[in-house]
């Protein structure tokens, strides 16, 4: 990036919230897989007459968040009608939060390079989710837009953050760690690929020491972390050309493009004036206690932050092991289990878990992706994976039988042992067994021999490869090298 220039980025995330019906009527909220238009009522469907419902539980998965992201929780809250024009908006306004929010002033503190800092959070508020709607074209050219008002209504949570990112790389680790803390505490699935967690981007540049923010750029529901990275590195570019020849930025709303790889303008930016907000005259203002707010808290689980410290100081990984393993709840669950249940096979429970998690962070990845299958329809028995722990921890199996057993196991449900018995794979640890096929290969190999003893070390990894060739990978490779050594010595 040109170093004439600062970024200044902020995130508005969207996620909708993990409840059983809609924010304002009783209608279910699992819409994802439902027929259109299946799961409507007058009230989503914005019928004259219709009065609206507050969901609790919405509610109190706001507070939760706000409590999980440091936020201080407004004693009153009230909602607003958003008014604006849109085909997806059945009433022709949202009801949504303006000046007093459920959750304000929070922070979040993320880490890149080495380095800590804080980013705020201005606000998180709830509001109700819009209709979809489905773009076609037919053979003949002709277009048309559907709507399915299944979506309209849903729970929806936005999460703004002060402008206080500087840079695409920043706002990642924001957007991971923010997407984390959502689903650790249940507040969402957060499943970027439905849509019930997505990212609008502010973006504008401004010269370095100056303190008078730039022009903003909105980019608008971008539901993946690459492709928000992307689009904020080509907006960060596309202005900084602009600017550096002479242009002007503009106020906007513009769309990200994966095809084309860039932004592409949608709308000149409305301000807050346009929408005119006022009181949403069918809902009373909603009192939160103290007595509500700390029962709330009372039922946060260990954070992700928590839960690395935990891992680092009691199983003594690294911090980038800890953060793999607790990006997904499924897989920090299955670690867990897996090193309670190498406790009780009187394993080292530092060593385990070090073992566990490279198997969990490298190798479960790389067979997801081979497999092209989800974590939920791979076989995660702690039981079985303790045992192939031990397995290893007693050279029963090398690293390279490991890897087999691990997904045989996995894809298949079978215990380590049941499995490296069918493969015949055990390794070789018989000294008498390994005495005699190491004797065969010195005969064989007199000059690797007559190297190691002028000094040159590398001879004997060559001779344990041999070794390991004639075992087809079966031999123990520390006992094949004592006993290398040994009759090389004698010789």
């Amino acid at each position: 990036m040109n170093k004439k220039y600062e970024t200044v980025i902020g995130l508005e995330v969207h996620s909708q919230l993990l409840t059983k019906s809609k924010m304002f009527c009783g209608c279910g909220s699992d819409y994802q897989q439902a027929k259109p238009n299946s799961r409507v009522c007058p009230v989503c469907m914005g019928m004259p007459g219709v009065l609206p419902v507050v969901n609790k539980k919405a509610v109190e998965l706001i507070i939760k968040t706000g409590l999980a992201i440091d936020c201080s929780i407004n004693h009153e809250t009230k909602f607003d009608r958003k008014n604006y024009s849109y085909p997806d908006l059945m009433k022709g306004y949202q009801i949504s939060q303006f000046d007093l929010p459920v959750a304000i002033n929070g922070k979040l503190n993320i880490s890149l390079d080495g380095k800590e800092k804080t980013i705020g959070v201005t606000r998180v508020h709830l509001e109700e989710d819009v209709a979809r709607l489905i773009h076609k074209n037919d053979p003949n050219g002709l277009s048309c837009s559907l709507i399915d008002i299944n979506r309209a209504g849903v729970p929806l949570m936005e999460i703004v953050s002060e402008p206080d990112m500087r840079s695409p790389e920043e706002a990642n680790e924001y957007l991971i760690k923010l997407h984390s803390i959502v689903r650790s505490i249940k507040a969402s699935t957060a499943n970027m690929e439905e849509g019930s967690f997505r990212c609008d981007a502010n973006i504008s540049i401004r010269l370095q020491g100056e303190t008078t923010l730039g022009t903003k750029v909105e980019i608008k529901n971008v539901n993946s972390f690459r492709s928000v990275f992307r689009a904020l590195k080509y907006e960060e570019i596309r202005q900084i050309n602009l600017l550096e020849n002479g242009g002007e930025i503009i106020q906007e709303t513009r769309g990200w493009s994966d095809e084309s790889e860039k932004t592409v303008s949608q709308r000149t930016k409305e301000f807050a004036a346009d929408y005119r907000y006022f009181p949403e005259p069918d809902l009373p203002p909603i009192i939160i206690s103290n007595q509500w707010v700390d029962e709330i808290k009372a039922n946060i689980p260990e954070l992700p932050a928590e839960k690395i410290q935990r891992y680092i100081k009691t199983f003594h990984l690294s911090e980038y092991d800890s953060s793999l393993l607790i990006s997904e709840e499924t897989i920090s669950t299955f670690f867990e289990n897996t090193v309670n249940e190498c406790k009780k096979l009187n394993l080292n429970i530092q060593t385990s878990a070090k073992t566990c998690a490279n198997f969990l962070n490298v190798e479960l990845p790389r067979l997801l992706n081979e497999q092209q299958t989800p974590i939920s329809d791979i076989d995660t028995n702690p039981e079985n994976f303790s045992s192939l722990i031990q397995m290893i921890s007693n050279e029963t199996l090398n690293s390279t039988m490991a890897k087999t057993v691990f997904d045989k196991m996995l894809l298949e449900g079978k215990s380590p042992a049941e499995i490296s018995e069918n493969l015949g794979l055990t390794q070789i640890s018989d000294i008498n067994s390994l005495e005699q096929i190491i004797s065969e290969i010195l005969s064989q190999n007199s000059s690797a021999v007559e190297d190691y003893l002028e000094g040159k070390e590398t001879a004997i990894r060559f001779l344990v490869g041999q070794v390991m060739k004639e075992t087809k990978g079966k031999a123990n490779p520390k006992i094949a090298t004592e006993i290398l050594i040994n009759q090389i010595t004698k010789i």
